[in-house]
């Protein structure tokens, strides 16, 4: 391989096939590469400063920031269309002419700093109203939140009824902050399994509210430590006007979302789940941002294109989700995103990030109309003629990946939502990757769902199933799902509710006897959910709700259901009713993941699949030393079923989806033992015999 650019020869040798595009991929590289120098070498001196120096210096320095030794406040903007600037506020009964902003170099950034008091005060209070005023080159005036504000908030129904629904900038500034009492949790990348628990503050309460950051720590992380699952990925935390936009209409990128409580809070909380053990992900967007103008980063300083593209050039806003989109190729855009990921890692001690819509900024069409078909062709990626890669943001993908891998070198964690399979994206950045440690698998609740919308269980192919949930790139870590917020929306289903649909309302209770409707929703939710953890990926998710399968779909206040909270929120009580079948669905799913933090068997390589039976419906698998054997047949049970299996000894059951306590019929023997023989079975060297009832799965260790 001689003829291979160094920069890419990682990831050629570890996969040959993309020999022929490792030109692309090197020019590719490179460019992230020449971002890191341009970008670690921008200092007054030229002298070398790393990445997170430069993004910890920009969030100290844009914004506002008060100094609490000299009772100073300082506040810088960049704002290139403006020609003046004015900081306005309570503070100085927005007055639009007492603070004007120095504006002192050419790259368009306007500086101020607040004198204390006479009595020694900061001049802005804490949490009082702030704005800034540009005057345009017109002469024209507008007025704009701080983009690195760190506080916005509601307006009140009075200041709504007179100047509309705009939220309002504040100025943070407590006598006391939280501090934080505990470090974070080590995670080894290569070694140390992932079980997400996806989460949203404001539903995560049975009440028709929206629940608080309080709420979330008290009531909320007791379950998910309970559960054990060891990472949680908190959703519409970035600041967004618009509640029902679930999060992915941010407005003000350093602000986290006033609805549920304060910034202290929200330290709080990661705090707690930190002694908890449990490691915290933000679901970041990068991706897009709101339109909103007067709240928003929007038209900021007057022009169209300040952080965003051109509306001229036909790639500033998305064709389907109503925001705007960054250029990625603008190094002031670049500081301000990598300065925002710096932010949360150090401020609120988030442990890494889901990058959201990284579909869309791969590409031109964002993955849209015929675009957005990948059948997993190369050329699809990398191919000049054929690919529509917008080399601009994946190269921001990069830089981000390697700023979040060098302030977290232990722990940091991030995770690409990306359904194209673009080749790379999760490898290493050393080896020529693109540096993410994992992408979704998005495939895998497609193909649950679209199994139960279309098929009888009888119909149900094997192969496909088996096929789709190890269809992955060798080498590129996936998180496994059954499903996510998506398919809990309005318009979709969770899988509770197409396996059990009305049934749910009427027939969950214990006091009567199960129906063959639940007596299979139950089995099958078992059943795809421990295939999915344990053959789909190297780390598991789950949306709230859905591990005691909840019954119902998720739908924020909107103009179409009166503004209503009925369906935004999740019915934890529905689990804590020991009459209602729920509890069993949520026993069973703690069971999993105690069953994985022992054995462990995510982040090991790939199951060796030894029997994918088309009429039996069986399929077997061993992954880590443990043997997986699952039964989808709707009416047969097996006894002396001959499974193969590499390793000989004695066999026992640590994980069995029919145990009463998990709604199941009791029809296995858990303290049987399973001696293998000494005969080749299925391409393995041994085998051995077990009872297998329908609808049912086991996991065996050796003794």
């Amino acid at each position: 391989m001689t003829d291979i650019p160094e920069n890419v020869k990682g990831v050629i040798e570890f996969d040959p096939w993309l020999k022929p595009w490792a030109q692309v991929l090197s020019e590719r590289r490179y460019l992230a590469d020449q971002w890191v120098y341009d970008i670690t070498h921008a200092t007054p001196d030229h002298s070398h400063q790393s990445l997170a120096q430069f993004a910890r210096d920009s969030y100290n320095s844009y914004g506002l920031h008060a100094d609490h030794n000299t009772k100073k406040i300082h506040y810088k903007e960049w704002a290139p269309n403006a020609k003046k600037a004015f900081l306005i506020g309570e503070f100085n009964n927005w007055n639009e002419s007492s603070h004007e902003m120095t504006h002192k170099d050419e790259f368009g950034n306007f500086y101020i700093t607040l004198e204390p008091t006479h009595d020694g005060k900061f001049q802005i209070p804490h949490d009082s109203k702030i704005k800034v005023m540009f005057e345009l080159q017109d002469g024209s005036k507008i007025y704009r939140i701080p983009a690195w504000i760190t506080r916005t908030t509601q307006p009140s129904k009075e200041t709504k009824e007179q100047y509309g629904p705009t939220y309002e900038g504040r100025f943070w500034n407590p006598e006391q902050t939280y501090q934080f009492k505990h470090q974070r949790p080590k995670f080894n990348r290569a070694n140390d399994s992932l079980r997400i628990y996806e989460a949203h503050i404001g539903i995560s309460s049975p009440e028709p509210k929206i629940a608080t950051y309080k709420e979330f720590t008290q009531n909320l992380l007791p379950r998910i430590k309970y559960l054990g699952y060891d990472a949680i990925q908190l959703m519409a935390i970035m600041e967004h006007a618009y509640y029902a936009s679930f999060g992915y209409q941010v407005t003000n990128f350093f602000a986290i979302s006033s609805r549920y409580g304060t910034p202290e809070d929200l330290k709080e909380l990661i705090d707690t789940a930190h002694s908890m053990g449990i490691l915290v992900l933000l679901d970041v967007v990068h991706s897009h941002a709101s339109k909103n103008v007067e709240d928003g980063l929007n038209r900021f300083d007057g022009s169209d294109h300040q952080y965003f593209h051109s509306l001229a050039s036909g790639r500033g806003e998305h064709p389907l989700w109503d925001s705007r989109l960054f250029n990625y190729g603008h190094f002031e855009v670049q500081r301000f995103l990598l300065s925002n990921l710096a932010f949360y890692i150090d401020v609120y001690q988030f442990d890494g990030f889901r990058f959201d819509g990284v579909t869309s900024m791969l590409y031109l069409h964002h993955g849209t109309g015929e675009g957005g078909a990948f059948s997993g062709d190369y050329n699809e990626y990398l191919s000049k003629e054929r690919s529509a890669v917008d080399h601009e943001a994946l190269a921001y993908l990069m830089i981000a990946n390697n700023l979040v891998h060098e302030m977290l070198p232990e722990s940091g964690i991030t995770i690409a939502e990306d359904v194209s399979g673009y080749p790379t994206l999760s490898m290493p950045r050393e080896m020529g990757g693109g540096g993410f440690d994992y992408r979704l698998a998005m495939a895998l609740p497609d193909m649950w769902i679209k199994l139960l919308k279309e098929k009888k269980d009888e119909d149900w192919d094997i192969g496909h199933i088996v096929h789709t949930l190890t269809n992955r790139r060798h080498g590129e870590k996936v998180v496994a799902y059954c499903e996510s917020h998506d398919q809990a929306l309005v318009g979709d289903k969770t899988l509770a509710f197409w396996l059990m649909d009305a049934a749910m309302y009427t027939d969950m209770t214990v006091l009567k006897e199960t129906t063959q409707t639940i007596d299979r929703g139950i089995a099958l939710h078992k059943v795809i959910r421990l295939l999915t953890h344990s053959l789909g990926g190297e780390a598991y998710l789950n949306f709230e709700g859905n591990e005691f399968g909840h019954p119902e779909w998720l739908d924020f206040p909107n103009a179409n259901n009166n503004d209503s909270y009925h369906y935004a929120r999740r019915q934890f009580n529905l689990v804590d009713d020991h009459l209602l079948r729920y509890k069993y669905l949520y026993e069973f799913d703690r069971a999993l993941q105690l069953a994985e933090k022992h054995h462990q068997w995510l982040n090991t390589p790939q199951a060796y699949v030894s029997l994918k039976h088309e009429v039996d419906k069986i399929i077997a698998f061993e992954r880590n030393g443990l043997l997986f054997i699952f039964n989808l047949h709707p009416t047969e049970s097996f006894a002396d079923y001959r499974i193969g299996v590499e390793q000989a000894g004695t066999y026992k059951i640590i994980l069995n989806t029919d145990r009463e306590e998990f709604g199941g019929h009791a029809r296995i023997d858990e303290g049987s033992r399973f001696h293998t023989t000494d005969l080749a079975w299925n391409n393995r060297r041994n085998f051995l015999q077990v009872y297998i009832p329908n609808r049912t799965a086991i996991v065996l260790a050796l003794e």
